[in-house]
């Protein structure tokens, strides 16, 4: 009933740009907590970056000082714009958000998590 859908992703040489989209469609009363992840090829699903619905942000180490996270919430939409790019950020990268939604089955708000499908960022010469 909740569905999150990236977009932005593509291939991108060493040093240039991406931004990153992320909607959440549904039902939707509010979104809550939103935040990026990536998954390399052989490695864990990692947070990249997060943003709570009032604008605090968290960043993963890695990525510090390149990429910016921010969201409207108007919209429900959280973007990450991704500069200096390395190849050591080539993944696939999710979108996650706790949205607060109607359900049809539960006849009432619910607060869950979710995932989108991902979109691949590939950094290369």
């Amino acid at each position: 009933q909740v569905q999150l859908v990236e977009s932005g992703g593509g291939l991108v040489q060493p040093g240039g740009s991406l931004r990153l989209s992320c909607a959440a469609s549904g039902r939707i009363f509010t979104t809550r907590d939103m935040g990026w992840y990536r998954q390399s090829p052989g490695k864990e699903r990692e947070l990249v970056a997060s943003i709570t619905s009032g604008g605090s942000t968290n960043y993963a180490d890695s990525v510090k000082g390149r990429f910016t996270i921010s969201r409207d919430n108007a919209k429900n939409t959280v973007y990450l714009q991704m500069n200096s790019l390395k190849p050591e950020d080539t993944a696939v990268y999710y979108c996650n958000a706790d949205v607060t939604y109607y359900s049809d089955s539960s006849s009432r708000y619910v607060t869950r998590n979710h995932w989108g499908k991902g979109t691949l960022v590939t950094v290369s010469s």
